[in-house]
């Protein structure tokens, strides 16, 4: 890999670790999803192969184990459905892991580009280019009126899902957190798990998105996202100065117990871990915590102690403590 996102500065240094676009499409001369069967779907993915750009390579999902299909939805290459799917599928990635498309998923072209930090903008000059590249030799499924045709009506329009993924550690823990949601949602926006739909958040992370696609520009949709990002992370600000002006004591014993734990456990869960770190990133982040900073950003080391992960680098399956094992030894190269 060169230089993956999650391994740049950027993610470590303020409340917003990413950027992504993704953009939904689909072919004319096929049928949505739902309604394509193996022979057709092989085709589809064969041919919108030949057409991405010449330095993107291929991989079969359906060949990789299931700890390696894991790591790529641990690094959110690959959307949940995707790995569920039983047609034949593609994925198509650069060689920084940066940019992927995925082929056949609930869409037949999902083009994603994510950037460290706050860069909606480069994300989505590169989404797309290649976004461009597929259209110059096929042909979309497009309404002159509705604008881009999607398998989920959510998503007809110009099918951008803009987001941020944000660490939002000292909101979370108040009642303003619970208010939050329905009051951003007025404005199309949503507020997900670390994965996305239906997922749920861990270590303080979550995504941020526009809900709606339809009857908005590209840029119109950013704007609004932009916005309430904006909002939120204020509160988050003003969470975290209320948290430091009247508890700042125990915080700090918080964050130093947290370092602690990664540093000497023995056996360590997934949540536990995560939740510890995100400790630690609000340490580092606002001078309260006078350890050296790790090699790797923090939200690398949360990739790095998920299932998948642990799997892979072990090279084998793992039972669930194993992997806790596994990781509690991880952290302790990392932090001690």
């Amino acid at each position: 890999m060169n230089n993956p996102w999650f391994t740049q500065p950027g993610t470590d240094e303020g409340p917003v670790l990413s950027s992504r676009i993704r953009l939904a499409r689909n072919l004319r001369k096929y049928p949505f999803h739902q309604k394509l069967n193996a022979s057709a779907a092989a085709g589809m993915v064969a041919e919108i192969s030949g057409a991405v750009p010449s330095d993107f390579y291929k991989l079969d999902m359906q060949s990789l184990s299931e700890a390696e299909q894991k790591v790529f939805l641990e690094k959110h290459i690959v959307s949940p459905e995707f790995l569920r799917w039983d047609l034949p599928r593609g994925l198509m990635i650069s060689n920084d892991q940066n940019v992927s498309v995925m082929l056949n998923e609930e869409d037949h072209v999902r083009i994603q580009s994510v950037r460290p930090g706050d860069a909606l903008a480069d994300a989505l000059a590169t989404a797309n280019a290649v976004d461009d590249a597929i259209e110059a030799t096929l042909e979309y499924a497009f309404h002159t009126e509705y604008g881009f045709l999607t398998a989920c009506p959510t998503n007809t329009g110009t099918g951008l899902r803009a987001s941020y993924m944000i660490h939002l550690p000292c909101l979370e823990r108040t009642d303003k957190f619970k208010t939050l949601l329905p009051a951003i949602s007025k404005f199309g926006i949503t507020l997900r798990g670390i994965y996305g739909e239906g997922t749920e958040s861990m270590g303080g992370i979550y995504q941020i998105s526009n809900q709606t696609t339809l009857g908005k520009t590209e840029e119109e949709i950013i704007q609004v996202l932009q916005n309430m990002t904006r909002k939120v992370i204020e509160h988050e600000g003003h969470a975290r100065e209320k948290m430091l002006t009247t508890h700042r004591a125990d915080q700090e014993n918080i964050i130093y117990r947290a370092y602690g734990v990664l540093a000497y456990s023995r056996k360590i869960t997934t949540k536990e871990a995560m939740d510890l770190l995100s400790e630690v990133r609000l340490g580092y982040l606002y001078g309260l915590l006078d350890r050296p900073r790790p090699t790797k950003t923090i939200y690398q080391i949360m990739m790095e102690i998920q299932p998948g992960h642990l799997q892979r680098t072990a090279g084998r399956e793992m039972d669930e403590t194993e992997r806790d094992y596994a990781r509690a030894q991880y952290l302790r190269e990392i932090f001690v």
